[in-house]
């Protein structure tokens, strides 16, 4: 309800608020109330409540008056406007929830003097206020104009009506006129407080004519949205008429494309495409503009064109090849390696020499793959030779990569495409001659989705990967820039046709006086950092570290090396922090079992080797070499077989050579001839969880049988390795540094090998070699001369 009629009301009554009289006052929120105006009020406020029920049985009449801030529940007098409507009750409704709803009129203009009290309900001194009127030609105009901006706005408005345009021209005067139509205006209260203030009529008509042509600009611009919001719902259905059009006006105005069209042409044009990609580019640029931006494939061909401006075709990094600064640098990074360091740094110095001959051509050299047992230093390794040359660097791991599409890509018909890693990392490495580490080849998979294997073969081939094509780009792309570096820890599980194009490096295990240089130059100094010490507050005495390495590791690396020196680093951090008077830890041979607990390695040997029938072998693992205990027994049978340990099939055949040549030579090996009638034999190697294989166990398995046979013990600080031929010859094997290494380690003296290895004692350091005693064989007469002691 918005209505406005005449008052009805006791002129008496009214001509009594002429000069100043205290009466009761009601704050209202959010609402201005004019003379004349009949409003509906909801009253729930406790003092607005009984106001009411006090004025009712008297003349029921009170002021009202806006408030300045409606989130006031209790106003002060500060917060109320000075100017407030006479007011009466025409009726009255209760409400379920024991508020009210009054239906009130406005009668004139106030003026609030002062708040007298606020309790129980406010009351102030208030005065009735003239108005002044001239009449002219002027305020005719302005009335008329008042009257032509309202029309205007309840055509265009869509919270307004015809039926306002009767309600302003049924309004009575011309100060009476105003205030209907700002009544019915959707502005601010401080708006409608500002016209109900002007007891002027002229300059109340001249005001509400601004606000009137204010609030028409404002219904006709959003008039305007509203026409273009409609125009934007329905352009996908016209678009294809006005793309046309769209173009030829662009060319006749010479106005860009979309802004981030005009940035990938630049970018295209800065990235000096070679001519395959850069048609391909311009294919897809062309087909970008033609394309709808709401169009699915929009983003696609975006993304796309966006990868061909990142990528680098031209930009790559000058190699600094100087040779004393490489040796520098590795000889920083890496303790020992000196053949793979000497072998880097030949590679090294034929690239120099290769572009100082011809800078123009392309250096093709051999795809290096460095191969060995976790933690010897492979990546780091290529990660120095980045560094010696000055290059960007990416490593990308192969483990567990069983799909095609992670080395080629995906063509974009698919949704969610994307570029094979090998353009991804030349994308981050931001230059197309990073040195690239393909980690881990040697796990790579194969399934239904292709041999990922296969596709590595066009990458790391120096005659073929100069086009290197890419699902996604469908172009070739130049890798013959990009220096390959593999890694991996065991050789035989590469692909045959991967493996041939690749150079091999070994890696072998470090010897003790290595690891224990490395723990006292990079794995302590940095596991000190890391756990928040100084060098003031630990130390590691040499004999300390090699109680570590000795009792607390079984490894060819330094990974696990590094968990225990990090494991020692943690308690003394939490030492510090607990003790206020904390003073340096030295860790030294006794203190390592107080921070690492009971040492995890024991060597039985001794005990083991009291027995006839048990031999020690050496063995080549992916973790570098190792000691095998092979154990064997007889018991009374038909002359079966039996092998246990969890054995593969070329160690169950070295097995059965053995029970052949003892068959037809036992009696120049002292043994009783019908041993195969009266006997089983049982053949067993410890740590049955772990799988084994090989021919290098056959002297060892032969030396264990005819030691149960013969009763005479096998010597307790010896070892061998070496395959046997049914004749009794021994053939050389491989892993001859390992298992040196490895025997070392566990402390054995003797050591037995084909004569053939001879010469792979070149690559054992001396301070190995020093103190082990090697029997060169070549049949197995010899093997057992050497090992089997003399019954006495």
């Amino acid at each position: 309800m918005n209505k406005f009629e005449p008052v009805d009301f006791d002129r008496n009554i009214m001509d009594s608020y002429n000069s100043p009289k205290e009466i009761p006052i009601m704050p209202l929120r959010n609402t201005v109330l004019f003379p004349q105006q009949i409003i509906p009020l909801y009253i729930g406020r406790d003092h607005s409540l009984r106001l009411l029920k006090d004025i009712m049985n008297k003349e029921r009449i009170f002021v009202t008056v806006a408030q300045k801030d409606i989130a006031i529940e209790n106003p002060e007098e500060g917060d109320l406007y000075k100017y407030g409507t006479l007011t009466k009750v025409i009726k009255i409704f209760e409400m379920p929830d024991n508020s009210r709803s009054v239906i009130v009129q406005g009668l004139k203009r106030v003026k609030i003097h002062s708040i007298t009290r606020q309790k129980p309900y406010y009351h102030g001194i208030v005065e009735r206020m003239k108005e002044h009127y001239d009449e002219s030609i002027e305020t005719v105009a302005i009335r008329e104009k008042l009257k032509e901006y309202f029309r205007e706005i309840v055509e265009i408005s869509d919270y307004l009506s015809k039926d306002n345009i009767t309600i302003m021209m049924n309004a009575g005067d011309e100060g009476n006129l105003a205030d209907v139509v700002v009544s019915m205006l959707n502005i601010s209260v401080e708006e409608k407080q500002h016209i109900l203030e002007q007891f002027d009529i002229n300059k109340r008509l001249s005001e509400t004519s601004v606000i009137l042509h204010r609030e028409m600009q404002k219904a006709k611009i959003g008039e305007k949205i509203m026409t273009d919001v409609k125009d934007s719902i329905n352009k996908n259905q016209r678009e294809y008429y006005l793309r046309e059009q769209m173009k030829a006006i662009r060319k006749e105005l010479g106005e860009d494309e979309d802004e981030r069209i005009t940035d990938l042409k630049k970018k295209l044009e800065e990235a000096q495409l070679p001519e395959e990609a850069k048609e391909a580019a311009d294919r897809e640029l062309e087909r970008l503009t033609r394309m709808s931006k709401q169009s699915p494939e929009y983003n696609v061909s975006l993304t796309y064109l966006e990868l061909m401006a990142e990528l680098p075709w031209s930009v790559s990094t000058d190699d600094e090849i100087d040779l004393k600064n490489a040796a520098k640098i590795l000889e920083e990074d890496h303790y020992g390696l000196q053949k793979i360091k000497l072998r880097i740094l030949e590679y090294l110095a034929v690239r120099k020499l290769k572009v100082e001959n011809d800078p123009k051509s392309a250096v093709k050299g051999p795809i290096l793959c460095f191969v060995g047992p976790p933690g010897t230093g492979k990546t780091s390794v290529a990660k120095s030779i980045a560094r010696a040359m000055g290059r960007n660097v990416h490593r990308m791991s192969l483990g567990g990569v069983r799909d095609e599409a992670e080395i080629r890509g995906h063509r974009r018909t698919y949704i969610g495409a994307m570029p094979g890693r090998i353009i991804q990392g030349i994308k981050k490495a931001g230059s197309n001659n990073p040195i690239f580490i393909l980690d881990e080849i040697d796990k790579l998979g194969a399934d239904y989705k292709g041999d990922p294997s296969s596709a590595l073969l066009e990458v790391l081939d120096p005659e073929q990967n100069y086009s290197f094509s890419d699902h996604y780009l469908e172009t070739s792309f130049d890798l013959s820039n990009v220096m390959f570096i593999a890694t991996g820890n065991w050789a035989e599980t590469i692909p045959g046709p991967l493996r041939d194009r690749m150079e091999l490096i070994e890696f072998t295990g470090y010897i003790m006086p290595e690891k224990t240089h490395i723990a006292k130059k990079f794995l302590i100094p940095k596991q000190v950092k890391e756990h928040g010490l100084t060098e003031k507050d630990l130390e590691f005495k040499e004999d300390g570290i090699r109680r570590i390495i000795q009792d607390y590791t079984r490894e060819a690396g330094v990974r696990h090396l590094e968990r225990e020196i990090a494991h020692v680093c943690r308690k003394v951090a939490k030492e510090k922090v607990e003790t206020k008077t904390f003073r340096k830890r030295t860790i030294g041979d006794k203190q390592v079992a107080k921070y690492l607990g009971k040492q995890k390695f024991y060597s039985d040997r001794a005990e083991r080797m009291k027995r006839a029938g048990i031999a020690i072998g050496l063995a080549w693992t992916q973790v570098g070499g190792d000691i095998l205990f092979i154990e064997a027994t007889k018991m009374p049978g038909e002359g079966k077989l039996q092998l246990t340990g969890q054995l593969g099939d070329v160690m169950k055949e070295s097995a059965k050579a053995v029970l052949s040549f003892i068959r037809s030579n036992a009696r120049e090996l002292g043994i009783n001839e019908r041993f195969d009638k009266e006997h089983d034999i049982h053949i067993h190697i410890p740590a049955g969880a772990v799988p084994k294989d090989g021919p290098s166990a056959g002297v060892t398995l032969l030396s264990a049988v005819v030691s149960v046979l013969s009763e005479r013990k096998v010597k307790n600080d010896l070892a061998m390795t070496g395959e046997i031929t049914l004749r009794g010859s021994v053939l050389p094997v491989g892993g001859i540094k390992e298992k040196v290494i490895a025997a070392h380690r566990a402390g054995l003296k003797t050591i037995i090998l084909p004569h053939q290895n001879k010469k792979d004692l070149d690559d054992i350091p001396e301070e190995i070699l020093e103190g082990l005693n090697f029997h060169f064989v070549k049949d197995m007469s010899e093997v057992l001369e050497k090992a089997l002691e003399t019954n006495r």
